[in-house]
């Protein structure tokens, strides 16, 4: 007759509590598994289904009652380490967002906004446009198998244990949210420099003709230089589009080994009496 302690059954439920806490904190941030068009069910049977998978090949769990308050922290570290790393990613694609957003107020299309399903907020038509975009070429580049692949590593990087984690990750983490503002400034710079020459030759323009309706002319004119540039910049912005999305992956794998407790160095040995 077989028989089951509380221990055993403590141990199955930790083995695959645990890393299904963090698989499920990566698919809620990141931002192609997190979208709130995904229903829930999917996301959480993707996220056992993962577990399933990553569980066995995991190093050993430490020795604690998932029920307990230890359990509880373990539990909460992981979470963390998940959300963080979903998170990475997606600055990426805020980071492409606000090049949009740049882009429309510098056009004149600050008032064309709709409502963003994964902001909960609003965004304009063209930060829009590239979000849709950057998603397509995520999912074209197979990005997203490399972020999974990346959090498989992780339970090696930094593999579930009661230590807690250091202040490295969340220091990376937030250097990192830096990007948003540099990329996104460098993806818009060709934008917002045409539409600048396009307002300096129309002030150029009124001071030349002051019949001109500048309010009547300035706004289709932007607005028209501003496309032809959207559509003649479209086929050079896959290498920064990629190399963000590189770079996204490679802070996501950064951050357990940046999280990671390192352990002090032994103490040199003491110098032999004489």
């Amino acid at each position: 007759m077989l028989t089951l302690t509380s221990g055993e059954m403590n141990t199955w439920i930790a083995a695959l509590l645990w890393p299904l806490t963090r698989i499920l904190g990566l698919i809620a941030a990141s931002p192609l598994f997190g979208n709130s068009s995904v229903p829930q069910s999917m996301k959480i049977s993707l996220g056992v289904l993962l577990a399933m998978m990553i569980a066995p090949a995991i190093p050993a769990l430490p020795a604690v009652d998932p029920m307990s308050m230890a359990g509880f922290l373990i539990l909460l570290q992981e979470l963390l380490i998940g959300l963080s790393m979903g998170f990475a990613m997606r600055i990426v694609f805020a980071a492409i967002e606000m090049a949009g957003e740049v882009s429309s107020l510098t056009m004149g299309l600050g008032f064309a906004t709709f409502f963003d399903p994964l902001s909960k907020g609003r965004s304009s038509a063209v930060s829009q446009f590239l979000a849709l975009i950057a998603t397509m070429a995520f999912l074209a580049v197979n990005a997203h198998l490399v972020l999974l692949e990346a959090l498989a590593e992780s339970f090696i990087s930094m593999p579930v244990s009661a230590t807690p984690m250091a202040a490295g990750a969340p220091l990376e983490l937030a250097r990192w949210g830096a990007r948003i503002f540099s990329a996104g400034l460098q993806l818009s710079l060709p934008i917002v420099a045409a539409l600048l020459i396009t307002n300096v030759a129309l002030g150029i323009l009124t001071r030349a003709a002051p019949q001109l309706n500048i309010f009547g002319i300035g706004f289709p004119v932007s607005l028209g230089v501003g496309l032809l540039v959207i559509s003649m910049s479209l086929p050079y912005l896959s290498a920064p589009i990629l190399n963000l999305f590189n770079q996204g992956i490679e802070a996501a794998r950064s951050l357990p080994r940046a999280g990671a407790a390192r352990t002090p160095p032994p103490a040199p040995p003491p110098p032999p009496r004489s």
